[in-house]
């Protein structure tokens, strides 16, 4: 093989590695924050899609979410998908830009 045909393999793998690697491991660790840092109280969604807050820490791999009044259920850390941003309350300017029924 001659010098030539190294390089490309070289700047092959190094491609690779900015397109491929690099952005999984990005994700990777977000995903990984975002697990440590949910607590009691943050409003959350699945990754089936159901919508509770965080009622209780189960050990390191659980957590208790309430998803109804009253209803509680034990779900996996790594099955929640995201923290749901807490909603705005809506300011005095923008009630008042709404249409009045």
């Amino acid at each position: 093989m001659n010098g030539a045909g190294f390089l490309l393999i070289i700047v092959a793998f190094v491609f690779l590695y900015f397109v491929l690697i690099r952005p999984q491991k990005r994700r990777q660790l977000a995903a990984q924050q975002l697990m440590a840092g949910i607590k009691e109280g943050d409003e959350v969604v699945t990754a089936g899609g159901i919508y509770g807050r965080v009622t209780e820490l189960v050990g390191d791999d659980d957590v208790m979410l309430e998803i109804a009044p009253e209803l509680r259920v034990r779900v996996a850390r790594r099955a929640i998908g995201g923290v749901v941003p807490p909603a705005e309350e809506p300011s005095e300017e923008d009630e008042a830009t709404l249409p009045q029924v």
